[in-house]
């Protein structure tokens, strides 16, 4: 990349200081979707974030184009007609793009509309810096107030609900993994059977920002893996019910069966289709299409329960009275040097002289008072 000077004349004819002006190396891709692959490869995105990345990108392509973007099943495999990247410089696109994303803001929840804003922001500031485009079409878009709900943590009676409904061995699987482990969803859809460690309960996944550490599961989803994987040795752990088409990755697909990685938006549509009779127990079953289920992202995800807390029977609120051992605010306390005996009325002795003779043996009921005091922290009044 390099930078030259550009001159500017102002409306008054004044001569204004040259801006620095970004000169590609490299020509830009010819569509938009040869830009988002571009910028996937180059950004350094883990794996487990590159589809959420792709989908959010295609769906403001359609926006950027000047179209509204699907929602629902229309959603599923859409991409919008191929336009150059320049077309985002366009003047005329900014009012346009902000009333098209400010009516898909009205249909979803706030959170996937943050997502997916950052999203394309990062992805345009990271064409800007390639010298590919020069404008930002959604600096006047504003973020929308997503406030926490903290009342959709699940139950014990709901847990035990969603255990014994009738579904596949998959569903089951991704489930109690979910519960006890704790991890993404996205981390947990990328798993592949390579990685796995069923003698020792765990997987080696890819985190947030591309670390890669392990997750650790218990015994409800060590006997249903061996089910799950049916003698497979390679390839994705969770898989669709149909054969993969002829545009998807080899490391989505199943060498053996054929079958497609599951997907992050199919496998949340499974869990709200098959929660929805749970999450509105006074619901009729011919209500079943207008009903809305529950979300597992927000049911027994990460985002709700740390790792730390996985396994547990549910999310602990940040009210709720911890009933284990208590926290202790500065506990081990610091240890009392033998030469300098606790003094009840001013704290820890001075140290004698060696002329001075050592202080006589307290009894042992004084001890047991001395013992007493240093175990007792002075702040929080804890033991």
């Amino acid at each position: 990349m390099a930078i030259e000077r550009a001159a500017v004349t102002e409306p008054e004819g004044a001569i204004r200081l040259p801006r620095a002006r970004v000169v590609p190396l490299f020509a830009p891709p010819p569509t938009y979707e040869a830009a988002i692959e571009r910028y996937l490869t180059g950004a350094g995105i883990a794996k487990s974030s590159a589809r959420i990345y792709r989908i959010s990108l295609t769906t403001w392509g359609w926006m950027l184009h000047g179209e509204p973007a699907p929602t629902g099943p229309a959603r599923r495999g859409a991409k919008p007609a191929p336009f150059g990247l320049a077309a985002i410089d366009d003047p005329a696109l900014p009012p346009v793009l902000a009333e098209l994303a400010a009516a898909r803001a009205d249909a979803l929840d706030a959170d996937t509309v943050n997502r997916e804003l950052s999203i394309a922001r990062k992805a345009i500031g990271g064409w800007q810096s390639q010298g590919w485009i020069e404008a930002d079409p959604t600096t006047g878009i504003e973020r929308r107030p997503a406030p926490p709900d903290r009342t959709r943590a699940l139950s014990k009676p709901q847990i035990a609900a969603l255990w014994a409904l009738d579904t596949s061995v998959r569903e089951k699987t991704f489930w109690k993994m979910l519960y006890e482990s704790a991890a993404r969803a996205d981390e947990i859809l990328c798993l592949d059977i390579e990685e796995l460690s069923p003698a020792d309960k765990r997987g080696r996944v890819v985190s947030k920002g591309g670390a890669t550490e392990w997750i650790h599961w218990q015994s409800g989803t060590a006997q249903l893996l061996p089910r799950l994987i049916n003698g497979r040795t390679r390839g994705p752990l969770f898989l669709t019910d149909r054969k993969a088409p002829a545009r998807t990755p080899t490391l989505d697909t199943c060498p053996t069966t054929g079958h497609a990685r599951l997907s992050y938006r199919r496998a949340e549509e499974i869990f709200e289709e098959s929660t929805r009779l749970l999450a509105n127990p006074l619901a009729n079953e011919e209500d079943f299409d207008g009903l809305e289920g529950w979300t597992w992202p927000s049911a027994f995800g990460r985002r709700t329960r740390p790792r730390r807390w996985a396994g547990s029977t549910t999310a602990r609120s940040p009210t709720t009275r911890r009933t284990a051992r208590p926290r202790r605010c500065c506990w081990p306390a610091p240890a009392t040097p033998p030469s300098a005996p606790w003094n009840a009325t001013h704290g820890p002795a001075s140290t004698p002289s060696r002329r001075t003779s050592p202080p006589a043996t307290p009894p042992p009921a004084a001890i047991t008072r001395e013992v007493t005091r240093r175990l007792v922290c002075p702040v929080c009044q804890l033991p």
